[in-house]
């Protein structure tokens, strides 16, 4: 349900739109609609959102925001990010309040995911 002045759609940067919907199909099931040879968006039971294409990466480190997602089961997601081709950035650490792993996926975007226990 769209709520007035919240966070309804995020758009993110892609260097290779085919190989960033690949990564999130393969290691999350996500499912893409092409608007165009530079646009997909997607549709999921949280955000939507869209990638566009750039020559640049989202990275933490550099200011960018960081994406989190959450998960039941850490250690799954990490073994899918990884079979789908990304890479770990900061290995499983624990927070207040559970535990996260930062990767990169195959275009550079870093992205989190952490579970509450």
């Amino acid at each position: 349900m769209k709520k007035h002045q919240q966070i309804n759609y995020i758009e993110m940067p892609s260097q290779d739109l085919e190989k960033t919907k690949a990564f999130f199909n393969s290691a999350f099931g996500w499912t893409f609609q092409d608007y165009g040879p530079d646009y997909c968006d997607f549709h999921q039971d949280g955000i939507d959102g869209g990638f566009y294409r750039i020559d640049l990466a989202m990275n933490q480190e550099a200011g960018s925001a960081l994406i989190v997602l959450y998960s039941d089961n850490l250690e799954a997601s990490e073994k899918a990010v990884v079979d789908a081709g990304g890479e770990i950035s900061k290995p499983c650490f624990d927070f207040p309040g559970g535990r996260r792993f930062h990767f990169r996926e195959p275009c550079g975007n870093e992205f989190a995911i952490w579970s509450e226990s």
